[in-house]
């Protein structure tokens, strides 16, 4: 390690967003935490994903990260209890004055899973969870070097 730079703990259990788990075969395991969870709903946009290629090949590709992630990962379910506080994670967004519909909705369904797990949350989008840093861990992950 570089002199002045300082090593990071990895935290013991943590939430993958979505982006994180595409790329998870090129990231480090230094920028993980050492045991992975994924949300039910992360597993629901991996499934989405071989329906919108618009080529065997990638289609292909899609399949075999939704098999590999149905087969390696812990599915956290939105449950009951994400739902109680999925209405914190909306009332945060709102209050960051964005918004909490639409594209992002997914996304902050995600967040309330880890929040209601009490999980650090995974992501190389940041943006996409801004507003929420007062109500759980937003972790980010470097993307992975490409070349």
């Amino acid at each position: 390690m570089p002199e002045g730079v300082a090593r990071i703990e990895r935290a013991p259990r943590g939430l993958l967003d979505t982006s994180v788990v595409i790329d998870l075969a090129l990231l480090s395991a230094d920028d993980l935490p050492i045991e992975i969870a994924v949300s039910a709903l992360t597993m629901a946009e991996l499934a989405t994903g071989p329906q919108a290629a618009t080529n065997p090949e990638e289609r292909a590709r899609r399949i075999g990260l939704l098999q590999h992630a149905e087969a390696t990962f812990e599915q956290l379910p939105f449950d009951a209890e994400a739902a109680r506080v999925h209405g914190r994670i909306y009332a945060a967004v709102i209050a960051a004055g964005r918004k909490a519909r639409g594209r992002r909705a997914i996304d902050l369904l995600i967040a309330a899973t880890a929040l209601s797990e009490e999980l650090p949350l995974y992501t190389h989008d940041l943006s996409d969870f801004a507003g929420l840093e007062n109500l759980l861990d937003i972790v980010a992950v470097p993307p992975p070097q490409l070349g």
